[in-house]
């Protein structure tokens, strides 16, 4: 029975249409003011926003509140639940949540990462509520969007740092567009439309991979004899037990206020996307935290396990989350939309031009703010884009760009043209200006930029963090060449130019995935961070500081901090990984494999007292056994290069002993363990396969 989404859609939302209703006019009025150019909440304006959301609430059937906030580098949100229930007056209750209540938390922060930035005996952290993000009622809960932040004021979150940027650009935007003239402009927003990629597979399979439980992705497997090299999964029908799955999903995001929009099967078995419509920036992340919240709870309903990790299985496409950015005003100019005529659209290829300059530049951070551990494994594996970043921009806006690179302007644009199938009874399609290049790391697609290179499993706050504060400071920097020219035309058409010959180097438009791109990028000056190790180091260039502290978004004890705990990020779930894999190893894998050789034996012997030629049962006995003692000895060695990596003296070394050492010790285990897997009877590996997990769901 389906479900009519325009009456369920919100309906656990306190939005605007539930504000106008249950908040006195004036204060409906004082709150819409301070969603919109902010300022101080009173505690007075506070106490009566609480008393509606309460009363709101327990309709609902709240019996708690919490302040959900984000802890950093951390996947999901983080919540501390309180109920309503006040203390006992002569052994009665009621149900109390007031303006303080709503406006500030008191989480312990002292098992959060912090990098350094206190003490673990300095625990508290305050959470503040994010006004412009809805509250919301899940699971018996008011569930209120915080920023988080330590006792001495640092943010240890990733949406304090978001809405900094956020402000920042928006404030430098608008600069820009009184330099043209706008005087109406008075905010500009950043939207991001997050489309989320992940993997369903069978709880009862899951249940038996320690690698799945612990890791979140497979430390062995082999590949089946079938993977997805017919690409038949892509946009297939959507299987039966998939699609009830979907489908619930799908009814609880509407009721949040989420727009799920887009769902498919994606290239690998087993995998699929989902997709909202854009929304503002902030709003965006607790969205899309809820969106991944969502999937994994529901899986579990439906006796499937969602996997969000970026790379689950080896040889298999992984999963990314593909942030798909814009800049527009309060009264709806995309900044990002070239027009009909995009020669003549100055402000448009001003922007543009700032971005190129903006990638170019910070280029390593974006690199950085896209990934963590997992997306080491994904990126330049030809399912996702490369770790070199460069932006693609299609004919029509190449070839304007290229114009104005040899001429200083460009006087034409291509035009987009039509596509007629050549068939009366088919409409004839007004085409895109531009292709689509799924290797691009940053892509231009009509009105908007994709940044495809975002881990499946991060939170979209640190991409966008990036590229709103990179946009920040070209505005800036744009407006202190052009503010006071005499001809302001020629100064921007010069200006434009010449970023755009400075930073040429980063529009790329070819294939990512081909081998001649590196050499290429390399002649260009391009960074290639293959790992995310390699891209750490960023946080304290003197290039990420300036910026940071330029706009108040991050101070420089904070991106120290941030950089301590992306190293030690990394080398704790290596460590995991590696320890994993040995266990694995040790206590299953070795034993089935000894057992396997011990019957062997066993065979070999009766057949030769029957008399028979037992040449193929030898031949296959010295097989295992030389992958075993293989197998035995990387095993050992991956036990003493984990327990040195370890050891280290830094975080820093700690990670690049894991990332040079380690991780080519785990290679080694898994490549016998592999083979194995492929010569021996199904019925004694000791859990389930490739095969058993992507296709039986």
């Amino acid at each position: 029975m389906g479900v009519n989404i325009e009456k369920v859609f919100g309906e656990n939302v306190f939005d605007d249409a539930v504000m106008k209703v249950r908040l006195p006019k004036s204060d409906f009025e004082k709150v819409k003011k301070l969603m919109y150019e902010g300022g101080e909440i009173t505690e007075e304006l506070a106490d009566v926003v609480a008393q509606a959301m309460k009363e709101w609430a327990l309709e609902k059937g709240a019996t708690h509140y919490t302040h959900v906030f984000q802890p950093y580098v951390i996947s999901g949100g983080a919540e501390k639940h309180d109920s309503f229930a006040s203390a006992p007056t002569d052994g009665k209750i009621e149900n109390t949540f007031t303006g303080k209540d709503l406006l500030m938390g008191e989480p312990d922060a002292s098992s959060f990462p912090s990098g350094g930035l206190r003490e673990t005996c300095r625990a508290r952290g305050y959470t503040a509520w994010d006004i412009t993000s809805p509250v919301y009622v899940r699971e018996n809960t008011l569930c209120i969007p915080t920023a988080f932040c330590s006792y001495t004021g640092e943010s240890l979150d990733t949406k304090t740092p978001l809405l900094k940027a956020m402000h920042a650009v928006s404030k430098q935007g608008v600069r820009l567009m009184r330099l043209f003239g706008d005087e109406k402009t008075r905010r500009i927003f950043s939207y991001v439309g997050p489309e989320q990629e992940y993997f369903l597979i069978d709880r009862e399979k899951y249940l038996k991979r320690p690698d799945l439980i612990y890791t979140g992705r497979t430390l062995f497997g082999a590949m089946p004899p079938k993977g997805q090299e017919m690409s038949d999964s892509y946009f297939g029908s959507i299987k039966p037990r998939v699609k009830a799955f979907m489908d619930d999903v799908n009814v609880q995001l509407w009721k949040l206020g989420i727009t799920a929009k887009t769902q498919h099967n994606e290239v690998a078995p087993g995998q699929h996307e989902i997709a909202p419509v854009f929304s503002v920036s902030n709003v965006a992340l607790d969205h899309n935290l809820l969106v991944m919240d969502t999937l994994k709870k529901t899986a579990s309903k439906h006796g499937l396990v969602c996997l969000l990790h970026e790379k689950p299985f080896d040889g298999i496409n992984g999963s990314g989350k593909h942030n798909n950015w814009s800049l527009t005003t309060d009264d709806g100019i995309n900044l990002f939309k070239p027009g009909k005529n995009p020669e003549n659209n100055k402000l448009f290829l001003l922007v543009l031009a700032c971005t190129m300059a903006a990638v170019d530049k910070h280029a390593v951070l974006l690199r950085l703010a896209a990934s963590n551990t997992g997306n080491d494994h994904r990126l330049g594996a030809n399912e996702a884009p490369p770790a070199i970043i460069s932006m693609y921009l299609g004919d029509q806006i190449g070839d304007v760009v290229e114009q104005i690179i040899k001429n200083g302007k460009a006087t034409s644009s291509l035009s987009s043209g039509v596509l007629n199938f050549g068939i009366k009874k088919l409409p004839v399609l007004e085409k895109d200006p531009t292709d689509r290049n799924r290797t691009s790391p940053f892509a231009f697609t009509g009105n908007r930029f994709e940044f495809r290179m975002v881990a499946s499993s991060n939170t979209i706050g640190e991409a966008n963090i990036v590229l709103n504060s990179m946009m920040a400071e070209a505005f800036a920097e744009a407006c202190d060449a052009l503010e006071g020219a005499e001809d302001f035309d020629k100064a921007v058409e010069e200006y434009t130019a010449k970023l755009m010959r400075e930073h040429q180097r980063i529009v790329f438009n070819g294939n990512g995935y081909s081998e001649e791109w590196p050499i290429e990028a390399e002649k260009r000056g391009l960074p290639n961070c293959k790992s995310i190790v390699d891209a750490i180091p960023i946080l304290l260039d003197e290039s990420t500081v300036k910026m940071y502290e330029k706009f108040n978004i991050l101070s420089k004890a904070e991106l120290e901090a941030r950089k301590e705990i992306f190293f030690e990020q990394y080398a704790g779930v290596r460590n995991i990984e590696a320890l994993t894999m040995v266990d694995m190893a040790k206590k299953m894998l070795i034993p089935v494999a000894v057992k396997y050789t011990g019957d062997l034996a066993d065979t070999i012997i009766a057949v030769k007292e029957a008399g028979a030629d037992a040449t193929v049962q030898t031949e296959l006995l010295t097989e295992v056994s030389e992958k075993l003692a293989e197998m035995k000895e990387a095993t050992a060695t991956l036990e003493e290069v984990t327990a040195k990596a370890a050891s280290a003296g830094s975080n820093e070394e700690s990670a690049k002993a894991y990332k040079d050492e380690v991780m080519a010790a785990m290679a080694n285990v898994r490549k016998p363990a592999d083979e194995l897997e492929v010569i021996m009877p199904k019925k004694l590996w000791p859990m389930p396969t490739y095969g058993d997990l992507v296709f039986e769901v």
